[in-house]
């Protein structure tokens, strides 16, 4: 099977690592945003929700964030199954990193104590004629409108402040990013995040 940065693991060690990740309902996105990675995280999603639609997913995040329309695909999906998606982000979770932890389940989206979080607009090329670097300027002036709004649901911060704080690069620490409304809470361990928690609640080993 593939990882969830959409490169086949090296040796049968790797191979074994992911498979026992998703055994454990864990998803990790150790990678810049791709099509072919958020492809393989929605899958692994659908497969998760489709054995067991009442135990939460996780998803550990550790990205310098990348493409806006694979971050939106797996996003969807997050809303799209039943479980909860738990995020947690770890070392770095920049642009749509940040969006992705955010978009978690509320309540459960965790960070740990020096990841850091980035928060800026989304960016494209601008090539090709006239009439098409038009279109892609009003593309990403409707994309960026989208994400502020999602991310403002998500904060309970306003529309208007979420577009003029990721005008720029804006660096956020872990205890920034929780009082910002990007996460909920810190976390040094796994038991912090209530996973074996909930995997002994439920009767499982």
């Amino acid at each position: 099977m593939r990882g969830a940065d959409g490169a086949q693991p090296q040796g049968s060690f790797g191979d074994a690592v992911y498979q026992r990740l998703l055994k454990e309902r864990i998803i990790w996105l150790g990678s810049a945003v791709e099509d072919e990675n958020a492809n393989a995280i929605c899958a692994q999603m659908l497969l998760l929700a489709a054995e067991d639609p009442d135990r939460d997913i996780y998803l550990y995040i550790n990205s310098p964030g990348g493409s806006v329309t694979g971050g939106m695909a797996i996003y969807d999906t997050m809303q799209y199954v039943k479980p909860d998606v738990v995020t947690v982000a770890m070392g770095l979770a920049a642009s749509m990193g940040q969006f992705l932890l955010t978009a978690g389940a509320p309540g459960k989206r965790f960070i740990t104590p020096h990841t850091r979080v980035l928060m800026h607009q989304p960016s494209g090329g601008a090539g090709g004629s006239a009439t098409d670097i038009r279109i892609n300027a009003e593309l990403i002036l409707k994309m960026k409108r989208e994400l502020a709004e999602i991310t403002a649901e998500r904060t309970g911060k306003s529309v208007e402040q979420i577009l003029a704080d990721s005008d720029r690069d804006h660096w956020f620490s872990a205890q920034e990013a929780v009082d910002y409304g990007f996460a909920d809470k810190i976390v040094s361990t796994p038991q912090e995040i209530g996973h074996r928690a909930n995997d002994a609640q439920n009767g499982e080993n």
